[in-house]
């Protein structure tokens, strides 16, 4: 048996952590730059506001029902996650970790009496120790676990846990459940499944094998087995490193200035060489671009990248800071506003695997590990941007954030604080 445990609309529900009387009220948090509504309650759902609608468009309904509006905070969202993940830890062996807010456990080969009510304790126990709500769904497969969790926000009663294993009630729900919403398939394969007269879980298990295996290949066919019980999706409780590592950011206003660029640049690098090194990676290619406002048509337009093969791999900072703030200065062309850069690392190989060159200066080398290696501990330490390198000025990148909410739970400074009368 798999379970799959789902924050409920899970960045509003970090708002409301410290915010209680929030709760009963619609919020929406908004999308870099205060763009689009990227996490909506249940409340500002039953109002209409949909999911990436800009804030522009919906100010009418968010001034008439008074909608709690909050800019990203992914240091706070991060932090929470965490604190999840440490609770699940606690019923199961083995966690998978699918998104900041949704998680697999791997339940096999423990001795469960009564899984419905280890569902519902998951849920308890992350509401009491996090005030997070969760959904817990278990299931014989992960494609199954994941549905029974949607029934669970669907359905109050369920009280955050649902146990799915007997083939009436899994039929049931699948001949209600649409195609488009199980995980495997997508809303890229609407017109075909709609082609094929497929509109439910249920009519794709209904589906003859030759049919499903001709028509979604190997992801797909594992989705249409998992529907049927069999599971075949593996249990990944390591996370694979990534191929490449990319830190991007569109800015509040546009930057003419060439140093100002640089500065974001440098925070951008400065923020994948802090990914690389978590994973024990080491950077060989990496890539640095920035552009003008496509969507203003009468304004000049540009288009800048440079590649930046490293002569040794790295995952130093200073390097990989320093040689991202040279290629920057090199594609930037005066004249022209840039409303976007990014910094993308796109090769990389892991740490044990890299091979130091025979004229490699061992004496450098070391003593640029010893300042990333305290780098690395002065932010764990102190909080991400303790410490900058000049170039990156005051390390904050330039972001519209006129909404955000205190990082309670990373900055000493945004500790809540309490008085008693």
């Amino acid at each position: 048996m798999f379970a799959l445990a789902d924050c409920n609309n899970f960045f509003a529900s970090c708002e409301r952590v410290f915010r209680p009387e929030l709760n009963g009220r619609p919020v929406i948090v908004l999308s870099n730059n205060d763009g689009c509504a990227v996490a909506r309650s249940n409340e500002a759902k039953a109002l209409g506001i949909k999911m990436g609608a800009p804030l522009f468009q919906i100010q009418d309904i968010v001034e008439r029902h008074h909608v709690a509006v909050f800019s990203s905070n992914f240091a706070l969202y991060g932090d929470m996650s965490r604190r999840v993940q440490e609770v699940l830890r606690e019923f199961a062996p083995s966690v998978e970790q699918y998104s900041i807010d949704e998680a697999f456990l791997d339940l096999r080969g423990m001795r469960i009496e009564d899984p419905d009510a280890l569902a519902k304790e998951i849920s308890r126990e992350c509401r009491r120790k996090t005030a997070i709500p969760v959904s817990v769904g278990i299931a014989p497969t992960k494609t199954l676990a994941k549905i029974a969790s949607k029934l669970c926000k669907q359905y109050p009663k369920l009280r955050g846990g649902c146990y799915m294993h007997r083939p009436q009630d899994i039929e049931k729900v699948l001949k209600k459940f649409p195609a488009q919403d199980v995980w495997g398939i997508g809303r890229r394969s609407v017109k075909k499944l709609a082609s094929m007269n497929v509109y439910t879980a249920w009519d794709y298990v209904k589906l003859p094998e030759i049919a499903v295996r001709k028509q979604f290949a190997l992801p797909g066919y594992r989705t249409w087995l998992e529907l049927q019980g069999q599971p075949c999706i593996e249990f990944e409780d390591m996370i694979e490193p990534r191929q490449s590592i990319c830190v991007s950011r569109s800015f509040a206003k546009e930057i003419t200035d060439p140093s100002v660029l640089c500065e974001q640049v440098a925070n951008f690098a400065e923020g994948a060489a802090d990914k690389l090194r978590a994973q024990k990676s080491m950077a060989v290619e990496m890539a640095v671009f920035a552009f003008t406002n496509r969507f203003k048509e009468n304004s000049p337009q540009t288009y800048g990248s440079r590649m930046v093969v490293f002569p040794d791999a790295t995952d130093e900072h200073r390097a990989i800071v320093s040689a991202a703030v040279k290629a920057a200065r090199e594609l930037y062309s005066p004249g022209y506003g840039y409303k976007k850069a990014g910094v993308v690392i796109t090769k990389l190989i892991q740490k044990e695997e890299h091979m130091r060159s025979l004229f490699a200066d061992t004496a450098s080398e070391q003593r640029e590990s010893r300042l990333s290696d305290s780098i690395d501990t002065i932010n764990r330490s102190f909080g991400r941007g303790a410490i900058l390198f000049g170039v990156q000025g005051d390390g904050r990148i330039r972001l519209s954030r006129e909404h955000q909410s205190p990082h309670y739970t990373t900055l000493w400074s945004d500790i809540p604080k309490a008085s008693v009368k």
